[in-house]
């Protein structure tokens, strides 16, 4: 399974290092980062002592858009007083989530926003589900290292897992659920109600892949109907 961690915009270099110390130690080896050069800094290899294969294959995109371009399902790391959305998973509960998403997907990406301001709204919009750490502090203190060290440690289990034979057709589900939905909004002429819009955004990201095949065969049968 590919399961890259995505970067946007790191300012500091010791905290991609660090990162890539957390990636390493607890099994991913794909590291994505956007707009930044940072990683070029000699401070990112000292701090990622041991992970310097990491460092050495990580992959530039100019956009998030472009980072994930090849990816099945996109988790978005937020603090709540940042997100449009609600939240939807603590780490832990992104567990049986993805577990049952290896099933049918092939190709996820954890994504971090910027140190001091996170990822913006239309960043937001590009992820299938949302997730944060819960902590006591009103003031988030959690930086960018550490968060990857806390995703890594909570989904390391996942990259134990044998991996499953996924046709294209399956990694694609998902994608396709999302383009009919957004056809059949504009269909209906309400493709401009926002507040329906991100609410089966948010949704459809939480769909096991049984839910999400009736869902193909309702708005089939919809489409059908509506073709009469």
């Amino acid at each position: 399974m590919q399961f890259p961690i995505i970067l946007v915009s790191p300012a500091r270099p010791e905290n991609i290092g660090a990162a890539a110390r957390a990636m390493k130690t607890m099994g991913f080896n794909q590291l994505r980062i956007v707009a930044s050069d940072a990683h070029l800094q000699p401070a990112t290899r000292w701090v990622a002592h041991g992970a310097g294969d990491i460092i050495d294959n990580i992959q530039v995109y100019s956009t998030l858009a472009d980072a994930v371009t090849d990816m099945d399902f996109i988790i978005a790391t937020t603090a709540r007083s940042r997100a449009k959305f609600h939240y939807y998973a603590t780490p832990e509960q992104l567990v049986p989530l993805l577990r049952e998403k290896q099933q049918w997907m092939s190709r996820m990406a954890l994504v971090f926003g910027r140190e001091d301001s996170g990822l913006t709204n239309e960043e937001l919009a590009l992820a299938d589900i949302l997730t944060g750490v819960p902590m006591v502090a009103d003031y988030p203190s959690l930086n960018l290292g550490q968060a990857v060290m806390v995703y890594c440690y909570q989904l390391a289990s996942l990259m134990q897992t044998a991996p499953v034979s996924i046709s294209p057709d399956q990694n694609r589900q998902l994608d396709a659920l999302r383009d009919r939905m957004t056809g059949l909004l504009e269909k209906l002429n309400v493709a401009d109600d926002n507040k329906m819009s991100d609410w089966l955004t948010q949704r459809l990201g939480l769909l096991e892949q049984r839910d999400t095949a009736m869902l193909h065969r309702l708005l089939h049968d919809i489409e059908k109907k509506l073709a009469e």
